[in-house]
């Protein structure tokens, strides 16, 4: 009771603003079966009445007043099965506009946690497929549903009034179609279930594939992809075709059914005709109102069936409006003094995994830059995850702290504001470099945009292009290099001016030189932020206030550049790899080291 009373609830938070449209489309439908049923008593009494009796003999010698009569109600039917349309339409789009913004708006707040247990694929096919499966049912078949109602009630009492035999007769029907389209709603809803999932399996191979089209090229993956895409295409096409097979077979016995009842009726009404029991034009009445009646209650089926589909589909998109949103907050200007950084016992795992992190303490003092380095799996990208709450830490987890304040007591709007960050794989929009750069500041005027370019590096590369700065990158940013990307990213991160900026690897696909450029110009232009420098490459590292070392998710060491190397320690190793002798020299030469 209570999962109908939610769905009650959440169906009419969507009508809302669809209402008055839906009301207006119900009472034209109710107008047009009002109409569509006096088309048989105009026939009756023409047949009965006009043609064959005495009483009304000016409109026996001026048929064309029946006949004008029988195209006015046609058309008063048309027109007001034209507003129940419109309407319905109306009804039909602003309920699924209202369901889609709903979900899409609560995807954007559900945690990491929640994303990666679910496919992007399946998350895709809830918010569009699924939400036209339930705006079908709600709006289309409910409407349906009353028009049905109406129309049985109304044709039955006319029907009872002409002959009260026969009326039983199709009522004696009504029971087994319903019975039949019960039990076809029992077979469809499980298989529906698994079908409605394999779609959106097959949508998540799709995506995967035009997302990582790069990866597919570089390793030669095409045969595997296809073969991957024809098994689950496969497996989506049979059961699509079992549904189909069970679809058919209902519709040929439903066929057969109403067949014996229209048959049924028009045998018995003959009989009842010619002994003198109903009229002629009563018997044609009848049999009208009969067909009338088939299709409609034939149609109970088609609405369980899409019942059974909605319901699925509501329980599907259910799941994602049940999630646990992050709690935002509202966004305070003065959350904390300062920006200093601190992480005090700080221990993560993530779901049903081993720790990640064990035991890690620092601290990094505002305008003060702080670099990380470790292999992968060392835990890294988990602590620049922890700082901006894409993960939270639980309770006994420790502690991380800006400006002396919990970071689980900011607003998760003003947190994110206050931290920048560029990731090694930065995403970009399938618009124009200067729309990309500007997503962190809208306002920003070209000149703006150009000199955090400048800062990055890429304004020169960008100015190469023949549209420049309105050069469109294809999807993902796929049409720049890696390199082009991250400093397009880095450029938007700078125009946020953020007092925290994180460089979670974002420099790794640069050359050194281009590496040390770009370090220089943010030393240059951010001398007050606090900076946080992931990194493999000690060059990018080096002149960093503080360092610290993680292996297997714990803190191995921690000091500046030149305390590390005096070390027999994980970094002096690392360095002593990654740099030649000459580049040593050069690097000291320059002041580096």
């Amino acid at each position: 009771m209570r999962e109908k009373h939610k769905k009650i609830k959440l169906i009419l938070q969507f009508f809302e603003g669809s209402k008055k449209y839906f009301v207006a489309a119900v009472i034209a439908s109710l107008a047009t079966t009002i109409l569509n049923a006096l088309t048989p008593q105009i026939f009756r009494f023409s047949i009965d009445e006009v043609l064959n009796g005495d009483k009304y003999i000016f409109l026996s010698e001026h048929l064309w007043i029946v006949s004008g009569l029988l195209i006015a109600v046609a058309v008063l039917s048309g027109f007001s099965m034209f507003i129940s349309r419109t309407n319905t339409a109306k009804a039909g789009e602003n309920f699924a506009k209202n369901m889609r913004d709903t979900l899409f708006i609560h995807v954007q707040k559900l945690p990491m946690k929640w994303h990666d247990k679910n496919q992007t694929g399946d998350i895709i096919q809830r918010c569009t497929s699924d939400v036209e499966v339930i705006r079908n049912f709600v709006v289309t078949q409910l409407l349906e549903v009353f028009r049905t109602v109406f129309l049985v009630s109304v044709s039955f009492v006319i029907m009872v009034s002409m002959n009260v035999k026969l009326s039983l007769v199709t009522l004696a029907f009504v029971p087994v179609v319903v019975a039949y389209s019960a039990i076809f709603y029992r077979l469809i809803a499980k298989r529906f279930t698994v079908a409605d999932e394999a779609e959106g399996e097959l949508s998540t191979v799709v995506q995967e594939n035009a997302t990582g089209v790069r990866v597919v090229r570089a390793f030669g993956r095409e045969k595997f992809e296809m073969d991957r895409f024809r098994e689950k295409n496969d497996i989506f096409a049979k059961l699509w075709i079992r549904l189909g097979t069970i679809s058919g077979l209902y519709w040929g016995v439903g066929d057969l059914i109403t067949g014996l009842q229209v048959v049924t009726i028009i045998v018995l009404g003959a009989i009842e005709a010619v002994n003198g029991k109903i009229s002629v034009g009563e018997f044609i009445a009848f049999a009208s109102y009969n067909t009338t009646l088939v299709w409609p209650i034939r149609g109970l089926g088609r609405i369980l069936s899409d019942m059974s589909k909605a319901g699925v589909s509501f329980e599907r998109v259910d799941y994602i409006i049940s999630g646990k949103e992050e709690a935002y907050g509202e966004q305070q200007e003065d959350a904390h003094s300062g920006y200093d950084i601190e992480f005090s016992h700080v221990n993560f795992a993530y779901e049903h995994g081993n720790e990640v992190l064990r035991n890690v303490n620092f601290a990094i003092p505002e305008g003060q830059t702080f670099g990380i380095l470790g292999g992968t799996g060392s835990g890294k990208s988990t602590i620049i995850q922890l700082l901006t709450r894409l993960y939270e830490l639980s309770e006994g987890q420790g502690s991380i702290k800006i400006g002396g304040k919990d970071i689980r007591e900011i607003p998760l709007e003003t947190l994110r504001k206050s931290v920048g960050m560029v990731l090694q794989e930065p995403f970009l929009y399938s618009r124009t470099i200067r729309e990309n750069i500007a997503a962190a500041n809208p306002d920003a005027t070209l000149e703006e945009i150009r000199n955090a370019a400048k800062i990055a590096c890429v304004d020169e590369a960008v100015m190469s292009f023949a549209d420049g700065y309105d050069t469109l990158v294809g999807e993902r940013g796929v049409t720049l290099s890696g390199g082009q990307r991250q400093r397009v990213a880095i450029a938007r991160m700078l125009l946020q001016k953020a007092p925290i900026m994180i460089f979670d690897d974002s420099l790794s696909a640069v050359d050194s030189e281009t590496d040390s450029m770009i370090r220089h110009a943010l030393k240059e232009h951010m001398k007050d932020a606090t900076v946080i420098l992931v990194s493999h490459r000690v060059t990018t590292l080096m002149g960093a206030d503080r360092i610290m070392v993680l292996n297997q998710g714990e803190m191995e060491e921690i000091g500046s550049h030149q305390e590390l190397i005096q070390k027999q320690g994980i970094y002096r190793r690392i360095y002593e790899i990654q740099m030649s002798h000459d580049d040593r020299a050069k690097m000291n030469q320059q002041g580096e080291v």
